[in-house]
């Protein structure tokens, strides 16, 4: 491996762009000042907002770093190299906190022909305005006449005058009004949504950033990334065409009939250089807007805007593998078919053996609504999750128990009914009158501001299992689990079929975060484990399981600094994939051991930011991560605050935490290279005691 302030001539393009939009200046920040001990994406990302931010900023103060932040394999045709890290104060977490995202397109690939590893936007412009990236130079253009369009006319454009060639991230008005779950848009609908970042840039005045770049980016091995072309993902290489079809089925749980040839659909890559297609894009949709019909991309959440009569389901094979069966994420989640499974597996019955989701009946299949439903969001650029998965779900079973009685949005409350959805949205993104003000802050803001205890803990008995058939699963009608976020494969609400040794996992991952970690941490490991952990009081016992959430959220870190994509990774039975998309891209060999510990020297300063700003601690964290296990999984099992803590203590112990307080020692620090970190905590009082019996 080079020396830490050594880059290496391949893989990276050598210059970080500060960007201040208050005096419209710009200035150029060596990558070797970060990279390769940092790697690239959110660690670098990680290591510039620890150097130069503060306690006590807030999200949409103008010194809030919005930076985008490439990694080593952007834009060399490694697969799922395309996408782009994205880290800021966010505005949609509760508490706001350093927050993290990732954005695939075409952006991060361009900005690296462009001549930039990564931007770092802080400032806040007087009038609105958009950033031009162009082969090195970066201008600053009256964006007065783009402020107020939808994102999709943004972008149209920003291309009519820029050039097809031109790519660009953009806001839409959830962003210019500053909702706190406003997303950035790019090309084939990839978002950064969930932290809202959106409105971060909208607090700036910042529009829009149009890139455009004709320069290349050279990988140490061609010969290394086509073989990973063709291993990657055991792509098909079939043919793709567009199908007609008089069915909207989506998924096993979201089928049903339409008109004849209504539906026309196929699958595409979401970002620059994937060998895969895990997207499914729907053409000639019902659009919310004049423009009448629309195209759409859809990875997992927008599908449920169609139908939500059953919760999402899932078979073990998704997540847990065998050595005969292993196929990663992408193919068993994305849109696409998986090739056929080994047959000769033992197993297979197991792996394929389906948890059913739960019966819901929020809202029947109606395709033009699901159409229209995303339009706007993704038009208004707003969070689909937010919306669909919380928002939605909450007036369905707000209204149900009679908690929205004395509500009145204007219309009868009904998610089923697109011109209501067009109602309310228009009323929340616009922040008009009370009702759009509130919502405009996000659903738990908004659920505080009305009275938690009536508005979000109200239990709701309409939640039916099909794993345990019949059985009635009393959760609150508010899907929210921690950190101002939504259900996500966490065993109840929303995805809530996994078994307890993913969701105990999941759990612990989403404990130290700011957000929904699910988006870049699914879990994975071996068919024995899931099968070891089905018993939820036994599992809060086992080692392996915070060890399972260590290495998920190594592997995290991995993605987003690599950068990767979280429906390739982790590969259970190719632990090195990481390592060898690394060399291929940049000539650094690293084993797997080294390539952890830089992970974790990620996800330590990740975690002293979080100390230094927001007074992270096992006492604050802990009952946060907590509180979704107290209600009953698929087959009825809770986890009491004793269990949980027996396995945050195991957790705790593997991250080299003080478990009593839940922070670094100085030994974790200096081993993860980060001594200074150590002197800081040290002058902050954040450093543990020693505890070790002296003699």
């Amino acid at each position: 491996m080079p020396e830490q302030n050594q880059l290496p001539q391949y893989g990276y393009v050598g210059k970080i762009a500060w960007i201040d939009l208050t005096d419209q200046s710009v200035k150029i920040i060596p990558t070797s000042n970060y990279a390769p001990k940092f790697i690239g994406g959110r660690a670098i990302a990680t290591k510039i907002y620890w150097d130069v931010t503060k306690p006590g900023m807030k999200a949409f103060d103008p010194e809030n770093p919005l930076m985008f932040m490439t990694g080593p394999t952007t834009a060399t045709g490694i697969p799922t190299g395309g996408r782009t890290s994205v880290c800021a104060m966010a505005p949609n977490n509760l508490p706001e906190q350093f927050c993290w995202g990732n954005i695939g397109g075409w952006f991060g690939a361009k900005l690296k022909f462009a001549g930039f590893d990564g931007i770092v936007i802080v400032g806040r412009s007087q009038l609105p305005v958009y950033i031009k990236i162009d082969d090195g130079e970066i201008t600053f253009h009256d964006a007065r006449n783009l402020w107020g369009t939808l994102t999709h006319d943004c972008q149209e454009k920003l291309r009519a005058l820029h050039g097809k060639d031109a790519v660009s991230a953009v806001i839409g008005p959830a962003g210019e009004n500053l909702c706190r779950n406003a997303s950035i848009n790019t090309s084939n609908d990839n978002v950064a949504a969930k932290a809202g970042f959106g409105a971060v840039m909208g607090s700036k005045n910042l529009k829009a950033i149009v890139v455009k770049g004709t320069g290349d980016v050279r990988p140490y091995s061609v010969d290394m990334v086509l073989k990973l072309r063709k291993t990657m993902g055991n792509p098909q290489r079939k043919a793709n065409p567009v199908e007609y079809l008089d069915r909207c089925a989506f998924r096993a749980h979201i089928n049903f009939k339409t008109k004849p040839g209504e539906v026309k659909k196929t699958n595409v890559a979401c970002s620059h250089g994937c060998n895969m297609r895990c997207n499914l894009f729907v053409l000639d949709a019902k659009s919310a807007f004049p423009r009448k019909v629309t195209n759409q991309v859809h990875k997992c959440i927008g599908v449920y805007a169609f139908q939500m009569t059953e919760d999402c389901g899932m078979f073990p094979g998704m997540f847990f593998h065998t050595e005969k069966n292993h196929n990663q994420a992408c193919l068993s989640q994305g849109a696409q078919v998986p090739p056929p499974p080994d047959t000769s597996d033992p197993h297979l019955e197991e792996l394929m053996k389906r948890r059913p989701g739960s019966t819901l009946n929020f809202w029947d299949g109606d395709y033009d609504r699901g159409n229209v439903i995303n339009d706007l969001c993704t038009q208004y650029g707003i969070d689909k999750w937010d919306v669909i998965v919380w928002l939605m779900t909450w007036l369905v079973m707000g209204k149900r128990t009679g908690v929205l009685d004395d509500i009145d949005l204007g219309m009868e409350i009904d998610p089923g009914n697109e011109e209501f959805m067009k109602h309310l949205l228009d009323m929340i993104v616009y922040r008009k009158g009370y009702w759009g003000n509130l919502f405009a802050e996000g659903m738990a803001r908004a659920i505080r501001t009305l009275g938690k205890e009536k508005y979000g803990d109200t239990i709701y008995k309409g939640i039916i299992s099909n794993v345990v058939p019949g059985l009635q699963l009393d959760i609150p009608i508010s899907f929210e689990s921690s950190w101002g976020h939504c259900f996500h494969w966490q065993g109840r609400g929303f995805q809530g079929s996994p078994p307890p040794g993913y969701y105990l996992s999941a759990t612990l991952m989403l404990m130290t975060n700011t957000r929904d970690a699910q988006t870049n941490s699914h879990v994975h490991d071996t068919l024995d484990y899931m099968k070891e952990t089905m018993d939820a009081h036994k599992a809060c016992l086992n080692r392996k399981v915070a060890e399972n959430a260590f290495m998920g959220e190594i592997k995290a870190e991995m993605k987003e600094c690599i950068t990767c994509c979280d429906l390739q990774s982790p590969q259970i039975y190719w632990p090195d994939m990481e390592c060898q998309m690394l060399e291929a891209a940049t000539g650094i060999k690293m084993s797997v051991e080294e390539l952890y510990l830089a992970c974790e020297r990620s996800k330590n300063l990740f975690r002293a930011i979080l100390m230094r700003d927001s007074g992270r601690c096992r006492a604050m964290e802990e009952p946060e991560a907590y509180r979704p296990l107290q209600y009953p999984d698929c087959e009825g099992q809770t986890v009491s605050p004793e269990e949980f803590s027996k396995l945050v203590d195991m957790y705790y112990d593997i991250w080299g935490w003080d478990r009593e307080i839940g922070w670094p020692t100085r030994e974790t620090w200096i081993r993860c290279g980060l001594e200074d970190v150590a002197e800081e905590m040290e002058k902050l009082g954040k450093l543990p005691p020693d505890r070790t019996n002296k003699s």
